[in-house]
């Protein structure tokens, strides 16, 4: 029972809330960005290398194995590297994307900083400085 309850005040800490919150979110936003690279960004960058598509570029180290027929016996072994540069290319682009929305909410605090507090009315002055003005206003009526 006394765990249930550890894990009930574990799991319902604002800060696991606002994790799981994050990690969905991250995940939807991975896929628009992985979109993003892969039906905008990598077909130019594919034709600037030569119509080169990076999911196709392999390296074949046993070809497959057809039977009389021309039917597959045993699947071809390849190192797939081109799925590698795929991958790659998206990590970079979500880091930049993160690293830039990032970059733009520390900017947006940072002007809430910035801005000048509403003037506050000055705090009373001290005692002694009171005594001194009431003193000096007496002397200035003699």
């Amino acid at each position: 029972m006394k765990m249930l309850n550890e894990f009930k005040q574990f799991a319902m800490r604002g800060n696991v809330v606002d994790m799981a919150v994050g990690i969905i979110i991250g995940g939807a936003f991975g896929k628009i960005v992985s979109s993003v690279v892969s039906d905008v960004i990598m077909p130019p960058i594919g034709l600037l290398v030569g119509g080169v598509n990076f999911s196709d570029l392999k390296i074949i180290i046993k070809e497959q194995i057809l039977d009389a027929a021309g039917e597959v016996t045993a699947q071809a072994v390849s190192i797939n590297y081109g799925n590698f540069i795929q991958v790659t290319f998206d990590f970079i682009i979500i880091a930049f994307a993160i690293f830039m929305m990032i970059k733009f909410m520390n900017n947006l605090s940072r002007k809430k900083e910035i801005e000048p507090a509403a003037p506050a009315t000055p705090p009373p002055p001290p005692e002694d400085i009171e005594l001194l003005k009431e003193i000096r206003d007496l002397l200035k009526k003699q």
